[in-house]
């Protein structure tokens, strides 16, 4: 396996905040980019606010900013607009999230930046989008869970619609963000010009709609909310055991013959009721009746165990800590210790990137706030005196972090 990283010279300016932006910098930086953190100086990004911290340190900031570098630099300031320029010109990407227009404010804006670098690429991440009528409305998860679908089809049928407990759209926009990012640079590559990405959260969770989405367009079915079941296999859902939940997925008629042998109820395969999937979700409710009465009999681990042995797709309902004490989490060793420069060492989620030919490796945790502003300074070529005055100015942080 060799150390050389596919990325490797790649430069990237990070104006972004929250997730969705710096999440998708980070799977570029794990893969070798030099990704720079452009923060405003005593921070803008309200993740490093959210608790719980490890002194001053918000460990929810950890989740996004492994393997970058932080610079404080007000860029509403002129000076602070120059010296941003000047990291433009030996950059690959811009990556921003700021509200629709905000850049171009700035005087930063696609045709300003290919005047510095006339192949830049600028990735624009935005709650809708750069055009129609909702494009300068603000973008959280959360109300891109509500607006996009998501919630009305989370939650069980008598109860409310409900939220998913992680930020699944930031999530799935900073994968969409490295994905296009990457398809940017060899477009680039090929052509010689500058690209530019125009990513909206909204379309993010749309076409996370998936089956659910297809369903509607083709056949003007409304998914409602299912609890934990599917809306079109069965059994596909949770059991109550005798100690803890178990899910059970028998997501062909194959599938659930085995499921029925196990349960030893092989007279459910022939049964005109269950014999199809189709038939399966039209007496949902007697079959996992039915099911229910046996599963509690035993343990999640029992079941699990005799399932495993016949290949149906099964998994106890795990806590967080149970989760990362799981045989399999240790086995592919997911979790990884980490230097950083104030708390010593810190644990973090591994990349799940795993080519044969490619070692992804954490060079650098999370920086703090402005880490890296004089050492950056100092390679454009700043005096101390000129740093110091621009400090005074409030162009940069007030003063310099600890250096690596």
């Amino acid at each position: 396996m060799s150390d050389s990283q596919p990325l490797a010279g790649v430069k990237v300016l990070d104006l972004s905040r929250v997730y969705a932006g710096p999440g998708g910098s980070m799977i570029l930086a794990d893969l070798g980019a030099d990704v720079i953190r452009i923060e405003a100086p005593n921070g803008t990004d309200s993740m490093r606010d959210w608790i719980p911290f490890i002194e001053g340190e918000s460990t929810y900031y950890f989740t996004a900013n492994r393997n970058k570098k932080s610079v404080e630099l007000d860029l509403k300031k002129q000076k602070g607009k120059e010296i941003f320029l000047q990291l433009v010109k030996e950059a690959d990407i811009v990556l921003e999230n700021f509200k629709t227009g905000t850049l171009k404010k700035l005087g930063l804006d696609l045709e300003q930046l290919k005047k510095v670098k006339k192949d830049i690429i600028l990735c624009s991440v935005t709650g809708y989008g750069q055009t129609g009528p909702y494009k300068g409305e603000p973008g959280f998860d959360p109300v891109m869970q509500a607006i996009g679908g998501l919630m009305e089809v989370t939650g069980f049928p008598e109860g409310e619609a409900t939220r998913v407990g992680l930020p699944l759209v930031d999530i799935m926009t900073s994968q969409y963000v490295a994905i296009a990012i990457l398809a940017a640079l060899r477009q680039r590559d090929q052509t010689g010009k500058e690209q530019y990405i125009d990513l909206s959260l909204f379309e993010v969770q749309l076409s996370a709609l998936a089956n659910v989405g297809s369903s509607y367009l083709n056949t003007g079915t409304v998914s409602t909310r299912v609890g934990n079941d599917h809306s079109y296999i069965v059994p596909y859902q949770v059991f109550k055991c005798s100690d803890r939940p178990l899910m059970v997925c028998c997501g062909n008629d194959k599938l659930f013959a085995k499921f029925c042998v196990v349960l030893a109820r092989d007279s459910w395969i022939d049964d005109q009721r269950f014999i199809t999937n189709q038939a399966r979700v039209t007496n949902r409710e007697v079959l996992s009746k039915k099911i229910a009465e046996i599963m509690i009999t035993k343990t999640a681990d029992e079941w699990f165990t005799q399932l495993s042995q016949v290949g149906v797709p099964a998994g106890p309902v795990n806590n967080i800590e149970q989760v990362f004490q799981h045989p399999q989490a240790e086995a592919r060793e997911v979790v990884e210790e980490v230097d950083h420069v104030k708390l010593g060492r810190i644990q973090l989620v591994k990349s799940p990137l795993k080519n044969s030919t490619l070692n992804i490796k954490t060079k650098t945790g999370p920086p703090l706030l402005g880490q890296h502003t004089e050492e950056l300074l100092h390679s454009l070529g700043y005096q101390t005196l000129e740093i110091n005055q621009l400090r005074k100015e409030g162009v940069i942080g007030s003063s310099d972090k600890k250096k690596v």
